[in-house]
């Protein structure tokens, strides 16, 4: 029997099978997102075209969705609360044509909003008051296929509004269009980086070192908050010039502008002597 088996060559059968299943599942999930959003999308245009009709009633919204709530969760359960009920009508005024037929020109946008973001996805967003900015971050979810555990992370952090520091009008306005695009080594850095992720408490002392260990031990993080195209190298690397040993705390590469990224890691305010011991290695 092994002998059988090792002539039809079987990891390469195991991964082709499994090759297939995986696709199926990702299918699946695409197509169950797909069909949880529109269902609330619909849910959410009923219940405003409803209440549109008894504007009359300032207080006829409010009615109209408590008793929904009540009724819907009578018949199928958990799920339908009227804060619920509520976001599903957000969401469709956020949203009026994601659903909806939609010319060439909006065709590709939808269709990666309907296919890559999930309804928590959705809510995250929706918060958002702002479309020019909340389209940056639809766009960098989808690109750099945040979870939504990431793309809150990166709202709360107020990543636009680090990357837009400093930045004239209309770049401002090519960011809230086309979301980052890297092209100088200036574009690919945030001012400030935010790393509450490291569990830090604030006022508390450590050393560079201690802060170095921290950032390698939560690398998947920080190298997220560095942003796109960022892979990481090395620790502690040695370079020598002029016969001189430096030592680098972090050496990223980053991909998109072909060059190493180097980090001297500084606690505290940074000096004179601090920036004559980096001055050096720029040079490399």
């Amino acid at each position: 029997m092994s002998k059988i088996v090792k002539k039809t060559d079987y990891k390469g059968l195991l991964e082709k099978v499994s090759k297939i299943i995986e696709e199926a599942r990702k299918k699946t999930v695409r197509q169950i997102n797909t069909i949880i959003t529109q269902t609330y999308w619909e849910v959410g245009r009923i219940i405003l075209e409803e209440e549109q009709r008894g504007k009359e009633r300032a207080e006829y919204g409010e009615e109209l969705v408590r008793k929904l709530s009540k009724d819907l969760t009578k018949r199928f359960g958990k799920g339908f609360t009227a804060s619920n009920l509520w976001n599903v009508r957000q969401f469709y005024l956020t949203y009026p044509k994601l659903y909806a037929p939609i010319g060439k020109s909006e065709d590709e946008k939808l269709y990666a909003l309907r296919r890559e973001l999930t309804w928590t996805h959705f809510r995250i967003l929706m918060r958002i008051e702002d479309g020019a900015i909340r389209h940056f971050y639809e766009i960098e979810t989808i690109r750099n296929n945040w979870s939504t555990r990431e793309l809150e992370r990166q709202i709360n952090s107020l990543l636009f509004e680090r990357l837009s520091l400093s930045k004239d009008k209309n770049r401002v306005m090519r960011l809230t269009q086309k979301g980052q695009i890297i092209e100088k080594p200036s574009d690919a850095i945030k001012d400030p980086y935010v790393l509450e992720f490291l569990g830090i408490p604030e006022k508390s002392y450590y050393t560079e070192s201690q802060l170095e260990q921290k950032l390698i031990d939560h690398l998947q993080d920080f190298i997220l908050e560095l942003g796109k195209g960022f892979a990481f190298v090395a620790r502690q690397k040695r370079i020598t010039i002029d016969n001189e040993h430096y030592y680098i705390d972090l050496v990223f590469y980053h991909r998109i502008l072909r060059c190493l990224v180097l980090i001297d890691l500084k606690v505290g305010k940074l000096d004179h002597k601090d920036v004559g011991q980096i001055h050096p290695v720029k040079y490399y």
